[in-house]
């Protein structure tokens, strides 16, 4: 390559360089004298970046009411009565009288057993007690025929006094045969095998032409109405409800659900409140009463109890389940300042009061929190807040979900 044409290369490149300088100078000289034709406010205004624009929110004013101290348990329905049926005297089952499953009332038949041997037992002591009893008769007249005799002194005082012996042995006979036959009644008596309580009976264990004796298990009967429902409740319940609990109990009001039912369609009443805290689980337990006149209520059903004194005392915050938002495991509200600035607010959250959530600690009635929006805000952003009713932005968020289901499907 010519050694000239290397030269004019880096000449030309030198040259732009030299023309991108010159224009760079012009650019900055340019705009310091737009800058210095504007006014000081005008010039603030083009240096500072653009204001934050605020963002539109629903926001509603948290609630003050006293409410009901109400808590929520899983507990079990059980009989109050449960017993298993079985046999007190033994014999060859003769008939089974009940349907398996059906309601039966105290003194029910529900099995026969073959009497024969039983009735004959008592055939023959009802005779050797009538014998005995005649012959206790003789000797009691026998013995106050002596005692005439005696005053007369027509007989010796060992004559009376052997009538006498021989009248209470044959007494004491008499009684003795009397008692064997009370037991053969008895013994008769229980051939019948009858249900010792009102309430739903199980399927029969054991079928006609068995022999069974005391061992075995006939069937079970479990008590239908009323029935318990038992439920563990933690140390926070015992401090809070527990003392009113042994004091007046009638003053708890008892709620049951099932678990297919909505709500908690069944009452009842407080019945036990244990003597201590189980120091493992910390648990305590509790015990209601639930009338059952349908027999809905069936022994070892899974039941949603609810447990709450009357509403009254210091006045709670309350706010709509919306407003309140999850920080791994904290809850949250945002707080609206009068300058319409929002306030990372951690919450403590209590009962659920209809749609409404009690706070337990973190607010105060008055404050103003966000109940739409929250997602679109952050801490100590500009807002600009829309007033509405804390029940209606419940009703609202409520009626937006029913709305967004069937576009979603």
């Amino acid at each position: 390559m010519p050694k000239h044409t290397a030269i004019d290369r880096s000449e030309a490149r030198a040259s732009r360089r030299q023309a991108w300088g010159a224009l760079a100078v012009f650019a900055t000289l340019g705009a310091t004298g737009l800058l210095a034709g504007c006014g000081p406010e005008q010039a603030a205004q083009a240096a500072a970046p653009a204001a934050q624009p605020a963002t539109p929110v629903s926001v509603a004013t948290v609630l003050s009411r006293p409410v009901a101290d109400e808590r929520e348990f899983s507990g079990r329905i059980e009989a109050m009565a449960r017993a298993e049926i079985r046999p007190r005297v033994a014999g060859t089952i003769e008939r089974v009288r009940f349907q398996a499953g059906s309601l039966v009332r105290k003194g029910d038949v529900l099995f026969a057993i073959d009497p024969r041997a039983y009735q004959a037992e008592v055939n023959r002591l009802e005779a050797a007690a009538a014998s005995s009893k005649a012959r206790a008769d003789l000797a009691q007249t026998e013995l106050t025929r002596a005692r005439r005799l005696l005053d007369d002194n027509a007989i010796a005082q060992k004559d009376h006094d052997e009538r006498a012996a021989n009248a209470r042995q044959l007494l004491a006979t008499a009684k003795a045969d009397e008692a064997a036959l009370s037991a053969a009644r008895l013994n008769l008596e229980w051939t019948q095998v009858r249900a010792p309580f009102d309430g739903r009976v199980g399927k029969a264990e054991v079928t006609e032409g068995n022999l069974v004796n005391g061992n075995q298990v006939l069937t079970t009967v479990v008590s239908a109405n009323p029935v318990y429902v038992s439920f563990n409740g933690d140390e926070a319940t015992y401090l809070q409800l527990g003392q009113q609990a042994r004091r007046n109990p009638g003053a708890l009001k008892v709620q049951l659900g099932l678990s297919h039912e909505q709500g908690f369609p069944h009452t009842g009443k407080l019945e036990f409140v244990d003597n201590q805290i189980d120091p493992q689980t910390g648990s305590l337990r509790l015990r209601a009463i639930v009338n059952n006149p349908d027999g809905l209520l069936t022994p070892g059903l899974f039941a949603r109890v609810k447990l709450g004194a009357e509403a009254g005392g210091v006045p709670s915050a309350l706010v709509a389940e919306k407003a309140v938002g999850t920080d791994q495991n904290r809850k949250f509200v945002y707080v609206v300042g009068a300058s319409n600035q929002t306030e990372y607010r951690p919450v403590q959250l209590g009962a659920t009061v209809g749609e409404l959530r009690v706070v337990t600690a973190g607010l105060k009635a008055g404050e103003r929190v966000i109940v739409d929006g929250l997602q679109r805000v952050r801490p100590g952003a500009p807002v600009a807040p829309q007033v509405v009713p804390m029940e209606s932005a419940t009703a609202a968020g409520q009626a937006a979900s029913q709305a967004a289901a069937p576009a979603a499907q």
